[in-house]
């Protein structure tokens, strides 16, 4: 299972990249192995939306399974990945590159802290 160092993580298998005050957010390797071919994304959320933390912002379906994909943390929405509509398959092939969800702007920093870093993640103990 892959987990890039420099990204954190959350209980739902979503990774986030944070760069200054801007995060980038997707979901793991884990996951997208667990969901098998993705075949459709919708993500929820549009440009200027202020979304809370545990809320979802899309929906995976893959030839397995469909599952809810929640904001690791809150904030308002910059950019979202519109290449993923017609492409949802780059979730399978790169989910920590160029199969990026959404941007946005972190409301309260503090959130960060209830996230895993890479060791953890990798340490966490799985029901499936």
């Amino acid at each position: 299972m892959k987990a890039p160092a420099e990204l954190k993580y959350s209980k739902n298998d979503e990774w986030i990249r944070v760069e200054d005050e801007i995060a980038t957010m997707g979901i793991t390797d884990y996951a997208q192995d667990q969901l098998s071919d993705v075949v459709f994304i919708e993500i929820v959320v549009f440009e200027g939306d202020a979304i809370g933390k545990g809320e979802t912002c899309a929906v995976v379906e893959s030839v397995k399974a469909a599952a809810d994909i929640y904001m690791p943390v809150g904030g308002e929405i910059m950019a979202i990945n519109e290449a993923l509509v017609d492409s949802p398959e780059l979730i399978n092939e790169d989910p920590f590159g160029e199969a990026w969800l959404i941007k946005f702007k972190i409301s309260d920093p503090g959130e960060l802290d209830s996230l895993m870093d890479a060791e953890a993640y990798k340490n966490l103990e799985r029901d499936h």
